[in-house]
């Protein structure tokens, strides 16, 4: 019988994939927009993880949710630092959040209220898809925007308080299949992690139109 966590990853492939292949993200990751594309998607990260990371206070000492929040997988302090690099200083006056980015900022929301294993969803694939694939972001915005290697502007996607990524994730896995639920509440978190990717893709899908190719 495979592992809860591999069953998570493998129900939600496809999702992951389409998020992964988006339009917008090949052509952020092609070199084939600018840097105000990347600062773009860079703020709509910030409501987000302030979604998830102001909520996470009142989750700690939960049974099921409790064991995730790790405060060195916290980002807001390295978003807010990557902000003021790209957008100056008062970089929060001009803050504005795309519907697209609302629905899924409130949906994790939602869940830090009223569902302790919706949240665990919404932790998973955010924060172990920064520790693997956000490196290959990281990288590209580098070499594509001469950002200094792992400084200001691509400081979200450093974890400096995680010496080890790999031994990291496989610690989160562990947590994942020992989690506090029944098989119906893995199944609802499946579920939800599904619903994380494609309200990912959403976000996408909304800055591919704000930032299209021109042909």
């Amino acid at each position: 019988m495979d592992s809860f966590s591999s069953l998570i990853r493998t129900a939600s492939h496809e999702q992951h994939t389409e998020a992964e292949t988006s339009t917008f993200m090949s052509d952020l990751l092609g070199g084939r927009l600018g840097v105000d594309a990347y600062a773009r998607h860079t703020e709509q990260l910030w409501f987000v993880y302030e979604a998830l990371e102001s909520t996470a206070g009142r989750l700690a000492r939960d049974p099921v949710a409790g064991p995730f929040v790790r405060p060195e997988l916290f980002r807001l302090p390295a978003l807010e630092r990557d902000l003021a690099h790209l957008r100056g200083p008062d970089w929060r006056d001009g803050l504005d959040a795309l519907p697209a980015t609302r629905a899924y900022a409130d949906r994790v929301r939602e869940c830090a209220e009223r569902w302790p294993g919706g949240y665990v969803a919404h932790h998973y694939t955010r924060y172990l898809g920064d520790l693997s694939g956000g490196q290959i972001i990281r990288d590209k915005a580098e070499r594509t925007w001469g950002f200094a290697r792992k400084g200001d502007g691509v400081r979200f996607y450093v974890f400096e308080q995680i010496a080890n990524p790999a031994a990291f994730k496989r610690g989160y896995r562990e947590l994942l299949d020992g989690i506090s639920a029944d098989e119906l509440e893995r199944q609802r978190i499946v579920f939800e992690c599904k619903r994380a990717f494609a309200l990912n893709t959403d976000v996408f899908r909304a800055l591919g139109e704000e930032f299209p190719l021109s042909a």
